[in-house]
């Protein structure tokens, strides 16, 4: 495995607080991601934008603004953790599809395999830059676009369920399922426009919890306890 793509949630980021930052979440996660780049392995990530904003859910603002509030969010939370990344030792990148000045870069495939190559760990934020499309969908056009081995979504659930386990003690967990399955049968480990891109483009998509001790290191080197979203 040479290069990985990481999705992170905004609200793991903010550990119990919900919202903002917990920053020993976050430099716990910077000690897993330098020890994989210490290893040869070429890691980007993108960040939801959840600890700050869930416009989503708010009939009081026009759509497309809410979804412009949260490319906001989620750069914020890529500057961030950015910071605490090169407070471990790395380099990093961040990238967006959209200009901000000089806060970040503006992707281009090219600019990210540049990165990559000088050994950056290289952020993804602003989404697609287009609304309507969340950052499930921009991580998996991200994976695609750079042509990452895989895509690894660190959530708050262990594995991909076929309900809730929250709220419903017998629902069915997963170690391996096809992404045609977790199409017909809605199982929301992405929305679906990004399932369908990663049926389309053949990118796999291992799912397992942010908050199991080493867990993105132990994924990584094959010691993997969540589901295997297979294409």
């Amino acid at each position: 495995m040479k290069r990985i793509l990481l999705k992170l949630s905004g609200e793991a980021l903010a550990g119990d607080k919900h919202t903002g930052f917990d920053d020993a979440v976050i430099a716990d996660v910077a000690k897993q991601v330098k020890e994989l780049v210490d290893d040869g392995i070429q890691v980007g990530i993108v960040i939801g934008g959840g600890n700050f904003w869930r416009g989503r859910s708010s009939e009081s603002i026009d759509r497309t603004k809410a979804d412009q509030i949260g490319m906001l969010a989620t750069i914020m939370n890529c500057i961030y953790v950015s910071e605490m990344f090169r407070a471990e030792g790395m380099m990093t990148a961040i990238l967006t599809p959209f200009e901000c000045g000089s806060f970040t870069k503006l992707f281009s495939k090219d600019r990210a395999n540049k990165y990559f190559g000088k050994g950056m760990v290289v952020f993804f934020a602003g989404g697609t830059g287009h609304p309507y499309f969340s950052t499930d969908t921009g991580v998996m056009l991200r994976a695609i676009e750079v042509d990452a081995d895989v895509i690894l979504l660190a959530k708050a659930i262990d594995a991909v369920y076929d309900s809730d386990p929250r709220t419903n003690p017998d629902a069915k967990r997963y170690d391996e399922v096809s992404i045609d399955e977790v199409i017909a049968k809605n199982l929301q480990v992405v929305d679906m426009t990004a399932s369908i891109l990663a049926r389309d483009n053949k990118m796999p998509m291992w799912v397992f919890g942010l908050n199991e001790k080493n867990s993105i290191v132990n994924t990584v080197k094959g010691q993997f306890k969540g589901t295997k979203v297979t294409v």
